[in-house]
């Protein structure tokens, strides 16, 4: 994984509408990375939903949230839709990103080894480079924390 003050990895990839997105077409503003095992499933719609209800806390301060999943286009334009998630969410069923970032990794599932996104999330500032990591991040409370670190670091 990633350290904090490290550069954040570019990628490039697609969103819902097949519209490509680069990292680096946020530099000068504070970015949220949050990267999440699958859409539709019981933890990732908590922590979408709870990045959706706080999505106005970030965008009074001009931050941009954007979710990162190996999950379709079409898999991202139901999710959105069906939970009316306000922010970026990127494809990356090449694992661009999702490796760039260190987030794919060896889980255990039911007693079994597999690979697999670790939910993950990276607060990016201005410059591109990384000021918080977040590792196995808890999806009830992802947003709430990434909100707090950002309003201890303004003080």
């Amino acid at each position: 994984m990633l350290t904090i003050g490290s550069l954040a990895p570019d990628f490039s990839l697609k969103d819902k509408d097949g519209n490509v997105h680069k990292l680096s077409d946020f530099r000068g503003k504070k970015v949220v990375v949050y990267f999440y095992p699958k859409d539709n499933t019981p933890g990732c719609t908590r922590q979408a939903g709870a990045f959706r209800d706080a999505y106005q806390d970030f965008r009074n301060q001009s931050i941009e949230v954007i979710g990162i999943s190996k999950d379709s286009e079409a898999s991202h334009q139901k999710f959105i839709e069906k939970y009316n998630l306000p922010f970026l969410l990127l494809s990356d069923p090449d694992l661009e990103a999702i490796k760039g970032f260190g987030v794919w990794q060896e889980k255990m599932n039911y007693g079994k080894k597999t690979m697999g996104v670790v939910r993950s999330t990276f607060v990016i500032d201005e410059e591109g480079k990384i000021i918080k990591i977040f590792p196995k991040a808890k999806p009830d409370s992802n947003a709430q924390d990434v909100l707090d670190f950002l309003a201890e670091a303004k003080s």
